[in-house]
């Protein structure tokens, strides 16, 4: 095989449009081999001889897109000491851009012997392993552009590629739960009828299926178990593995900017998949394991794990924060997505032992001139010690906003939890982002997401149901904060059934109608239910995929509307904190730009939050001042509203606020479903509120009579001497 010395960088395999250039660094090696592997598993061994501080490399003019290879990394192999180099063992390319099979699990994979740890197994895994691919990294972008969707205008739906798609009627068959799955027309259109901007979706990047899932019948569903950090992953490709993967993914990126929605990845930089001390050996580990892992100090023969996997990423070695940028870079520059959702974030943070915001990770990020620019969402929290950072990340960051969660689920429940921890929450959590600067866009607000019940679960199930996960029911959060009115599951009690349609309702009002970015979890609009399992990580079933036959047709028509809502007026998406001020209001001061409201339609007094637990309140939202745009762009000033929350079980008279707010109101919302139609009520009337139930209502104007400016019925104004049509005169004529 012919090479040439090639370049140091980049990183990867690298196919120039006439061969291809290979580089990968391990400061442990002695010496590496590339192997390229042909279609019948034989395998050409090439030495790497160039290298350039630590990073090996070669080019080779023949090599072309599709070619599948791998590594072998000779060193030293003392795993006491935290050294694991084994030649015997085929390593995947940390920057591979494509990987083709996928692992076995035979004896081969490891480097010792199973039942005796401080054995060495020097067994070839090539036959058992995935293998990297060279990629063709042409693609006819055809003019794609970022949408760049503002925070403050964003709807970000959670999603999985597979199971969003593998159950549409309207997806071709060989495309549901793939890459084109997500781009065909009929996804398209319903993510854009429920205003969804950014679609986030689950971990893409190449994982591994856990041989303890599949010797129990289960998959890695979630994909929490990255092996390749630039690969998509191969399984979600309806187009082939030898590259044809990204072209599929680009495509799909391509076709959801066209309709103007971001795409935002799910990433898994904490952790790897290749576990703690008695995990396989698949690349890093074998690469140079020292530089990659967190080993513990005193003994490095294990690993540091602040995730609960086995294994924490080294983000306190240059080369492990190299990959991590180089990979986000390459996701946005070639792969044109739009931002990045951290899992388990707080792991990056652990430069030394604490979490820290101003560790070295955070600084690149600041001013990487790429990464900087898209949205970057941190999962705030970990396993380790003081994991848990809602409030905490840098100011260029938004996060997770856990308290959201749990504070709208007690409070629709009926929880005696702090009124003012509810209020703080839908007026984006001021108390846990103001201070450091930051916005109400800090905040990403969910009810649900992957990891626990959907939304219709939450209100029909008391308890986990997760015996499906062969964990005897151990595994997943069992304080769910959920309630199922009377009955656990499925009913045919139609009052209960009412009951749980209106609690769907106020969560998914709720969350798009406070402040801060919203998230809805794939499909939670339709109504889906994985029956009450909440960690469908292992199933890879129809538990856990959407429905779409079984949707709730009423309730996505109330997402649709209720999203449109947010999106027609930006009082519901406010750039800036509300101040409140003034909190005691003199005769003739204007109106706050937030007044909280007693049931008899009066201002809350700062008092008024210490008289202990009221399952309702009143909010007025001043939209004076708040401009915005209408559908063709032009400026309009917003409208004011009032929402009443009532979380008791009994209907609640709340009584409106005097004509100063407005002269009248008419009724916009109503999870309840009654009176939408009715017309506006004067200043000061008094509306009943169904138990467990929210209204919007909006500030109403008689409108005013346009002028007609026809010509006929100006000729008809003048004849009756009322008014005199304007002219203007041309050539000495008038012009009517």
């Amino acid at each position: 095989m012919q090479t040439w010395p090639g370049s140091p960088y980049p990183l990867g395999a690298t196919f120039d449009g006439s061969g291809t250039n290979f580089a990968i660094f391990s400061e442990a090696a002695e010496r590496i081999e590339l192997c390229l592997i042909d279609d019948d598993g034989q395998e050409t061994r090439v030495e790497l001889t160039e290298v350039d501080a630590f990073v090996w490399h070669a080019y080779l003019p023949q090599v072309q897109p599709g070619q599948k290879y791998g590594y072998r990394v000779h060193g030293e192999y003392d795993p006491k000491s935290g050294k694991r180099s084994n030649p015997n063992k085929l390593l995947l390319d940390p920057y591979a851009k494509a990987t083709c099979g996928s692992i076995d699990w035979d004896q081969s994979l490891f480097s010792y012997n199973f039942g005796d740890p401080d054995s060495r197994n020097d067994d070839d895994s090539g036959p058992h392993m995935m293998l990297g691919v060279v990629i063709n990294p042409f693609f006819d972008w055809a003019g794609d552009r970022p949408p760049r969707t503002p925070y403050n205008e964003s709807i970000i739906y959670e999603a999985h590629v597979k199971g969003l798609t593998q159950l549409h009627p309207e997806v071709p068959e060989e495309q549901r739960g793939t890459y084109s799955g997500i781009a065909h027309p009929a996804i398209i259109e319903h993510l854009r009828k429920i205003g969804t901007t950014a679609i986030e979706l689950m971990p893409v990047h190449q994982f591994v299926q856990d041989s303890t899932l599949l010797e129990k019948g289960l998959r890695n569903y979630w994909g929490y178990n990255t092996i390749g950090f630039f690969a998509p992953h191969n399984e979600y490709s309806s187009a082939g593995e030898r590259g044809q993967q990204v072209q599929e993914f680009k495509g799909m990126v391509r076709a959801l900017h066209e309709a103007g929605i971001e795409v935002i990845l799910d990433v898994v930089y904490n952790h790897t998949a290749e576990g703690n001390h008695l995990g396989p050996t698949l690349s890093f580990k074998g690469i140079d394991n020292e530089a990659y892992y967190r080993l513990v100090d005193d003994d490095p023969q294990y690993y540091m794990d602040y995730t609960g996997t086995g294994n924490s990423l080294n983000v306190r070695h240059p080369h492990s924060l190299q990959l991590i940028m180089d990979s986000l870079r390459y996701w946005v520059t070639e792969m044109h997505v739009d931002g990045f959702r951290f899992d388990l974030a707080s792991t990056l943070a652990r430069e030394f032992y604490d979490v820290d915001k101003l560790s070295t990770f955070f600084e690149l990020v600041q001013q990487d001139p790429v990464v900087s620019q898209v949205k970057l969402i941190a999962e705030p929290w970990d396993v380790g010690p003081g994991g848990y950072q809602v409030g905490n990340f840098p100011p260029q960051w938004t996060e997770w906003n856990g308290k959201y969660r749990d504070t709208v689920r007690d409070f629709w429940r009926g929880e005696e939890s702090a009124l003012g921890e509810f209020a703080a929450r839908i007026t984006g959590s001021a108390d846990l982002y103001e201070h450091d600067g930051r916005r109400p866009v800090a905040s990403i607000n969910f009810v649900t997401a992957h990891d626990g019940f959907t939304i219709r679960d939450l209100v029909s199930y008391n308890e986990k149901h997760n015996d499906a996960n062969g964990e005897d029911n151990n595994d997943g959060e069992s304080h769910n904060r959920s309630w199922n009115m009377g009955e656990e599951g499925p009913t045919d009690n139609e009052d209960i059934n009412r009951a749980r349609a209106k609690q769907q309702r106020n969560f998914i009002a709720t969350l798009l109608l406070s402040q801060g970015v919203p998230m809805i979890l794939h499909g939670d609009e339709l109504g889906r239910t994985q029956q009450g399992n909440n960690n469908t990580y292992a199933q890879d079933s129809e538990i856990s995929w959407v429905h779409w036959d079984q949707a709730d047709l009423p309730l996505v028509e109330f997402t649709s509307a209720i999203a449109q809502l947010r999106q027609s007026h930006p009082v519901f998406r406010r750039r800036r904190f509300f101040d409140g001020r003034p909190v005691r209001r003199g005769e003739g001061e204007p109106l706050p730009d937030i007044v909280w409201l007693k049931t008899d339609g009066n201002a809350m007094e700062p008092e008024d939050w210490d008289t202990g637990f009221d399952r309702t309140v009143g909010v007025f939202l001043n939209g004076q001042g708040i401009g915005g745009r209408d559908a063709r762009g032009e400026r309009v000033t917003d409208d004011s509203f009032v929402l009443f929350f009532n979380a008791h079980d009994e209907a609640v008279t709340f009584s409106l606020p005097t004509d100063e707010y407005a002269p009248a109101w008419e009724l916009v919302v109503n999870t309840a479903g009654e009176g939408t139609d009715a017309d506006p009520v004067p200043a000061g009337s008094e509306v009943v509120l169904q138990g467990k139930s929210l209204a919007v209502l909006r500030a109403y104007l008689q409108p005013e009579v346009e002028p007609d400016h026809s010509v006929s019925a100006s000729l008809a104004q003048a004849a009756s001497g009322a008014v005199q049509p304007p002219t203007a005169t041309t050539g000495g004529k008038p012009v009517l």
